[in-house]
């Protein structure tokens, strides 16, 4: 059966807001939460970034809801050896709640350094790298390394959780969802693509979760929840792989200027109408996704978990 967790937005909110929201998203019945890592929001109208792991620090104070990381880059902003930490702290303080999700990046929290940006196919190769000193050094083994992209010297964690954290790997396309399929201890992507889910699984996913997530906004004025939307996440249907290489959040708004009012009330589920957006849900139960996770859009936040509470949890529960 699948489950509905809620999906904390750290571009469009700061940390104490987020810790506001994973309590009402506990009171509202969702069952997981999810929690994204980057450096920039994708536009200024989003305005926020808060560090994730201080905030998931925060989040275990006031809920025992599981958390997940959607998605972590662990390969070049932050070296594998250091992110691992995060990681295993994440699950000491969750007291085994936490799954570690990651992906191969993009360019626009990624390249900060200064550091090159990569060909798709060489963070795939960075990340199974990068993921093979994680899950070592989560053990409590002393790790000395040296890869093609990462070395290791004398490296120890000390605080480690009873178990290490489960690694979920992100991805999009055939090749990311076989890479994940073959490392990962389950699988992330934002479509309801049951091909995806199919090719995860014969690569070696079977039998391990498939998580995903969408955005909407609800308003009883659907006209003004679509340019709340517009406002805020047209940056979401920038197409193709602009997404992976563009640098700033200007960048991205520059793209989305092709993105029409219109095309968001299409892409985006905005509006008062249950059953819509339980539709839109039960299509990732409908693909296969044992879990789904759905963010709102905006600053109507105690909206939207009393609509989901009352009209769209108990739809999707029957």
């Amino acid at each position: 059966m699948t489950s509905y967790g809620y999906f904390l937005s750290s571009e469009e909110f700061g940390p104490a807001e987020l810790v506001r929201q994973a309590r009402l998203a506990d009171q509202a019945g969702f069952t997981h939460l999810a929690i994204s890592d980057h450096y920039h929001p994708w536009n200024d109208e989003q305005g926020s970034s808060p560090f994730v792991w201080s905030v998931i620090g925060a989040l275990t104070q006031v809920t025992s809801l599981p958390v997940t990381t959607f998605v972590t880059c662990p390969t070049v902003r932050i070296h594998p050896a250091v992110i691992a930490q995060a990681a295993a702290t994440s699950a000491v303080l969750t007291e085994g709640r936490f799954r570690f999700g990651v992906g191969s990046g993009e360019a626009l929290n990624e390249h900060i350094l200064g550091d090159r940006w990569p060909s798709a196919p060489e963070r795939l190769e960075m990340l199974e790298e990068a993921l093979q000193i994680i899950r070592r050094l989560c053990t409590g083994e002393e790790l000395s390394h040296r890869g093609r992209h990462y070395s290791v010297e004398n490296a120890r964690l000390y605080t480690v959780p009873e178990n290490p954290p489960p690694i979920l790997v992100s991805g999009f396309g055939p090749q990311a969802a076989e890479l994940a399929g073959r490392i990962g201890d389950g699988f992330v992507t934002m479509t309801p693509d049951r091909d995806l889910v199919e090719r995860f699984y014969r690569s070696g996913g079977a039998g391990r979760p498939v998580i995903g997530g969408t955005k909407v906004c609800w308003g009883r004025d659907r006209a003004a929840a679509v340019r709340t939307a517009h406002r805020l996440w047209s940056t979401q249907l920038v197409p193709g792989e602009l997404a992976q290489v563009l640098p700033t959040p200007r960048h991205f708004e520059q793209a989305a200027r092709l993105v029409t009012e219109e095309m968001t009330g299409s892409q985006i589920t905005c509006g008062s109408e249950a059953e819509e957006h339980a539709a839109t849900l039960r299509a990732y139960a409908d693909a296969g996704f044992d879990e789904v996770y759905v963010n709102q859009i905006g600053p109507d936040q105690q909206g939207f978990f009393d609509f989901y509470r009352t009209e769209v949890l108990p739809l999707l529960r029957d």
